[in-house]
């Protein structure tokens, strides 16, 4: 089962509609015949084929469509779709002369890697548009809840209080810089693959590098300037950053799971999803998936790390582990920018519950903020001394420790509730993505 439009059970869950249109068969045979047209038709410009065959094979390709199914048989025996499709294609053309000219000089690779591309420029910008529009969601709720208390939490235990608009800032600022990452990893990718046979073009005489460069102009995308087969570091970057992303996204919904607890109850998700025998449970279903998400897509990235390992100028198994991965990846990305969106718009911190916890544990919280009020009279290693003591005592007697440290140094200022720069940093954060909308 495939997380994609392709389960109708699962879709609603796991599916992501917008981004598998651009992974479907149909979609990558749409790509290669668009490139075999533009190929001939570029080749026909500079007469490495006959002119009107090259305009002739042009213009049929484009408008002819074809089935998945009837390029899986010779797919299944060749391992890789383009021969079965070159093969339809001449057989739709119905003229042998100018038929004999598709594909002339190309490889199966340069039409699958160049499709590809095809589809990632699509696909990228449906992705930047999701990341931006999140960026936006978690903006604002760093701004309206810049000043909400609430407790920091490290190693799971209460720390100091912190803001809840810093929180979601925390959630949103790696997603800043994913974005700014984005632009490297796409110059990288949209960038056509005319190499021959294994990386000469040798079959185009001298004129291969100039035919590259028209078929990159005529498809919108970047000229590389050499053959690239067995050089996968623009799909390994993709595959890292794609990582990256899901693991910031999977932050996100870890910390959606902790703070929707029922025990904890300072995080409320409209929507959250029933269970077949407790009705009273809301169980957090979407921060659920985008664990599962993030921990499933770093594993795929990994592997696709390792399919970067091809052997001479071509490697069937690198290219095929590739095959196997890459697609899925993107499914889980794509899933996880999505269902991102859609948490953050549907997420309400609960002020109550926030103001009790860090009144919990009898106030313990503001320990640390009591001990560097109190070295202002005592050495700070005294003071820490001191306020560990009556934090004991506290916790014991269930008296806050504010109380306590009232009693025990009467003529001490207590300090309220410190937020530090949580509040600066909250602000900081929707400025900062405001300001970048303004300059886009």
């Amino acid at each position: 089962m495939l997380p994609d439009a392709g389960s109708p059970l699962y879709a609603q869950l796991l599916g992501d509609t917008a981004t598998a249109a651009f992974l479907s068969d149909r979609a990558e045979i749409r790509a290669m015949i668009d490139v075999e047209a533009a190929l001939a038709e570029a080749q026909g410009a500079l007469g490495v084929i006959p002119s009107d065959a090259g305009f002739a094979l042009a213009r049929a390709c484009r408008g002819l469509s074809l089935d998945p199914g009837k390029l899986a048989a010779r797919t299944g025996v060749d391992g890789v779709p383009v021969p079965a499709l070159v093969a339809a294609l001449r057989d739709a053309l119905g003229s042998p002369e100018q038929a004999e000219h598709l594909h002339w000089g190309a490889t199966s690779q340069d039409i699958v890697d160049t499709a590809l591309a095809l589809r990632l420029r699509g696909l990228l910008e449906l992705w930047d548009d999701r990341i931006g529009a999140l960026l936006r969601a978690l903006a604002d709720l760093a701004d309206r809840h810049a000043d909400l208390p609430m407790a920091a939490r490290t190693y799971g235990q209460s720390a100091v209080p912190t803001s809840f608009g810093a929180v979601a800032a925390a959630w949103g600022r790696p997603l800043l810089r994913h974005r700014d990452r984005l632009g490297a990893v796409r110059g990288d990718l949209l960038k056509v693959s005319l190499s021959g046979a294994a990386g000469t073009l040798s079959a185009m005489g001298g004129k291969g590098p100039e035919v590259r460069a028209a078929l990159a102009a005529s498809l919108g995308l970047a000229d590389p300037g050499c053959s690239w087969h067995a050089e996968r570091d623009g799909v390994a970057a993709f595959a890292a950053w794609m990582a990256g992303l899901l693991g910031s996204l999977g932050k996100m919904g870890e910390d959606l799971l902790l703070l929707a607890q029922s025990d904890l109850g300072e995080v409320r998700i409209a929507g959250a999803g029933g269970s077949s025998t407790m009705p009273q449970k809301q169980n957090p279903v979407g921060p659920s998936v985008l664990v599962a998400l993030a921990r499933t897509g770093i594993g795929l990235a990994a592997i696709l790390q390792g399919a970067a390992l091809h052997r001479q100028q071509r490697d069937g198994a690198a290219w095929f582990t590739e095959w196997l991965t890459f697609p899925q990846l993107c499914l889980l990305t794509g899933r996880a920018l999505s269902l991102s969106l859609d948490l953050a718009a549907h997420l309400s911190p609960d002020p109550a519950a926030m103001a009790a916890h860090l009144e919990a544990q009898a106030g313990t919280i503001h320990a640390e903020a009591l001990s560097f009020a109190l070295a202002v009279r005592m050495p700070r290693p005294e003071a820490q001394v001191a306020i560990k003591d009556l934090s004991r005592e506290a916790l014991r007697t269930g008296t806050p420790l504010p109380d306590l440290v009232r009693q025990a140094y009467p003529d001490l200022p207590i300090p309220a509730t410190d937020l530090g720069q949580a509040p600066g940093e909250a602000r900081g954060f929707a400025r900062a993505v405001r300001d970048r909308a303004g300059g886009q």
